[in-house]
Order: C-alpha cells, then structure tokens, then sequence
C-alpha cells in the first residue's frame, strides 16, 4: 500500500466538494503516458483530482492494475504533487479485480453489479464494502444502468434510471461511500440523442439518502447541465467521471482516429507523446475551470 500523503478515498475528498458546491473530476487517463498530464493539471489548478480506470479499460489497452498504479505512484513522486488525488478503480464486476487493484495500491473501488437484480446488487456491493473498507479503501456502486456507446467501460448500452426509493435501501443496506446513479448521461461520444440530467430525480434521490453522487458520462454534457446537477439544493453531483474527452484530445494531438493499446502509445516518438500531453493537460485544466469549478479547491 501507498505512503503518499496526498492520497485520499472518496470519503475523504468528496464532503468538501458537496458542501462548499463543487465536482472532483474523476479522468481516466487509459493510457499510462496520460497519467502525468492529468496530476500535473490538478496541481497547477490547486484542484482535487480522481484518477481512474475501469476492468474493461484494462482489458482494452492492455495494461494491468499493478502497472497502472505503479506508473501513477512514481509519476506523482516525480512531480511533487501535493492536492489530494485518489487512485479509484472504475467500473468493476469482478470481486477478485477489485481484491488486485486494492493490492496494487488503489485507494477507492467501484462495484457495478448494476446489471444484477436488486437483491444481488446489494449483497455484491456490500461484499466490496466488507473487503474494502477494513483496508481503508473506499467504494462506489452502481444503482440503474448507464447506457454506452463505446462499450469501453461498460459491456451494455442498456439504460434504466435510478430509482430514488431503491437508492435508500441499496445505500442503507451496502454503506457504499458513493452512489453513480443512472439520470439521463451515457458514456462514449454523443452521437444520436442529446445528454440530459434529471434534475428532480437526483433531487429525490438526495432527498432520500446523504451518500456522496456520481455522474459518470460527463463528456460531451453542457457544462451549465453538470453545473446545475452540482448545485443542486442540499448538495448535488461531487464526482463527475470524464473519459473519452480526454483521449479523443490525445488522439487529435496525435492525429489519430483509432485508439492504440497502452504498448504501442508508450513506443511512440517522445515529442509525440508530449504533444497529446500538453494537449490533454489543456483540456483537463479547462474541465476543472468552467465544467467543474475546481479550481483553487485542493485546500
């Protein structure tokens, strides 16, 4: 397990977020050369910051937990980062990749057992809780589904909105940390419907239960909509997951249209590499600033 000061679990870094009316962004760099970029971006910005990856991201590009958190742990030494990040495991269905990725030194997990029936939700979700927390390791669950278009976090584009009534129950009986709630976001890239955010739905459900809300499918959503979910009276949305943004700018940078496995983005040329850095460094720093509202937070 990891010495740094500067990591924190979802408990730690999201109450100030849902108190003072912010969002923590959790990016998923899904290449570990895009790890830098991403810390670099929250200590220049004196942001908090999530940084994730999901089971099927580790599949898609081929890198695995350990490599992941080993990258993120030298990086954040090199660099001296100081604002308090967390190392969060995505999207997960498998209690054995969770039981890794808490070896490998993550400070924060995700069960998504999303697709089960309630009753299974729960007790999956609650095995996580029982694993994770002596460990001092957050989680997050999963309550609806949330759709897809890329299905590189998520293996369905099947939607089904949060149900407020059972997001008590599902909060009561598994003391998950925080809740991503299924409101009208997909992950992937926009390309038939418009995004769209419930607001009188996640108004329900924060009526109902005081865990800590996630919106994931944050890119390509109108900032004032995710502006407006965070400053939901009683305390909105504190974690807003941001994924494909972030490696479509790397891809631009590279002039590329199709994603690479994590081996072939590392063996690129350096001055390539650092031009989809410096790129997605700019964009995270922009997210932060008019999407997050961030900025000048980390204290």
């Amino acid at each position: 397990m990891n010495l740094n000061k500067s990591i924190l679990t979802l408990k730690d870094i999201l109450p100030a977020a849902e108190l003072v009316g912010y969002a923590v962004g959790s990016f998923s760099p899904r290449y570990t050369a895009m790890i830098r970029p991403v810390v670099k971006a929250a200590q220049a910005a004196r942001s908090p910051l999530i940084v994730q990856i999901s089971e099927n991201e580790f599949g898609w590009y081929q890198v695995t937990p350990e490599a992941f958190a080993q990258t993120f742990y030298t990086i954040l030494d090199e660099e001296d980062i100081t604002v308090p990040v967390v190392l969060h495991l995505d999207h997960t269905r498998n209690l054995e990749t969770i039981y890794k990725a808490i070896e490998a030194g993550f400070s924060s997990v995700m069960m998504d057992a999303s697709s089960k029936v309630l009753e299974e939700n729960i007790q999956l979700t609650r095995q996580a809780v029982s694993y994770a927390h002596p460990r001092g390791v957050s989680v997050e669950g999963e309550l609806g589904r949330i759709g897809t278009a890329d299905f590189i976090e998520t293996d369905t584009d099947e939607e089904l909105y949060t149900n407020p009534i059972e997001a008590q129950r599902f909060v009561e009986e598994t003391q998950t940390d925080a809740l991503a709630v299924s409101v009208g976001t997909a992950h992937g890239v926009y390309t038939v419907r418009l995004p769209k955010i419930d607001l009188n739905r996640l108004s329900q459900i924060r009526t109902l239960t005081r865990v800590h809300l996630v919106l994931h499918g944050g890119s390509g959503v109108p900032a004032d909509m995710v502006k407006a979910a965070i400053h939901l009276p009683g305390g909105g949305i504190s974690k807003v997951n941001i994924a494909t943004d972030l490696e479509l700018t790397a891809l631009k940078a590279l002039g590329r249209s199709e994603r690479m496995l994590n081996q072939e983005m590392n063996e690129l040329p350096p001055e390539k590499i650092q031009s989809a850095q410096s790129a997605v460094m700019d964009m995270v720093l922009e997210k932060m600033e008019n999407f997050l509202e961030s900025c000048g937070k980390a204290a």
